[in-house]
């Protein structure tokens, strides 16, 4: 039997395992399951692996895209230079990470903004944010970070900033979500950000995918804005995954 699996904290409500179950009935694959390892504490990373050999694969969730990498053995070169893993193929006894959420974000944005070049603002700083950032980089997209805190020597702003100035939402008309705020059961919350400066020039993309359409994309779609969830750019992720695992 061929396994595979989610790391994260929580994992009440995965895409990964519904995904990859239903991919392996419906493409008549044999011998594979795909489980949940819901860990408390990365440093309980090892001896998930240790006490299974038949572990081909893992993919890696909130909090630990980040946290997992002193874990690995080898790191894909764009993966080191986005800096988070969401995609472990495991191999003998080595550990290689990979960034399929790059691949998957960049693909699914640039279909959907179908040529328009807005800028773009980054909501949150953590694991997925940096993936965003690296597709944004290759597809020449100037964008802006947004953090709760702020971090001037890091170039980011605040959710303040967006609130004192009103020409920083003008100038960045696409606006990506990377925090899991709006995520189920939560579904009545979003980032903070200034709702009556949006209008039908922005962009709404929220990587958030449960529910389908979000607390931000609902709010910002009714004073205008083209929105889209984190449905799209997980299967594609999903499928990269599927790749590296079988080459």
């Amino acid at each position: 039997m061929r396994k595979f699996g989610l790391i994260g904290y929580p994992l009440k409500h995965s895409f990964s395992k519904k995904y990859f179950s239903g991919k392996f009935e419906k493409e008549n694959i044999q011998d594979c399951q795909y489980d949940l390892f819901e860990i408390d504490q990365i440093d309980k990373f090892p001896a998930l692996i240790d006490a299974d050999n038949s572990l081909e694969g893992i993919n890696v969730t909130i909090p630990y895209k980040e946290q997992v990498i002193p874990y690995l053995d080898e790191l894909d070169p764009g993966c080191k230079a986005i800096g988070a893993v969401n995609c472990i193929h495991i191999k003998g006894d080595k550990l290689k990470g990979y960034n399929t959420d790059y691949i998957g974000f960049k693909a699914s944005l640039e279909k959907w903004l179908d040529g328009s070049r807005p800028k773009a603002l980054i909501l949150g700083t953590g694991g997925a944010s940096k993936a965003v950032k690296q597709a944004l980089l290759d597809l020449n997209l100037p964008f802006q970070m947004v953090s709760r805190k702020s971090h001037k020597e890091s170039g980011f702003i605040t959710y303040d900033d967006l609130k004192t100035d009103p020409n920083i939402l003008e100038e960045y008309p696409l606006i990506i979500n990377t925090t899991p705020l709006g995520t189920f059961p939560n579904t009545e919350e979003m980032p903070d950000i200034p709702v009556d400066n949006i209008n039908e020039n922005h962009w709404v993309y929220d990587l958030v995918y449960n529910p389908e359409k979000t607390f931000l994309m609902k709010t910002l779609e009714l004073k205008g804005a083209k929105v889209k969830n984190g449905l799209e750019m997980l299967e594609l992720q999903a499928e990269a995954a599927w790749e590296i695992w079988n080459k």
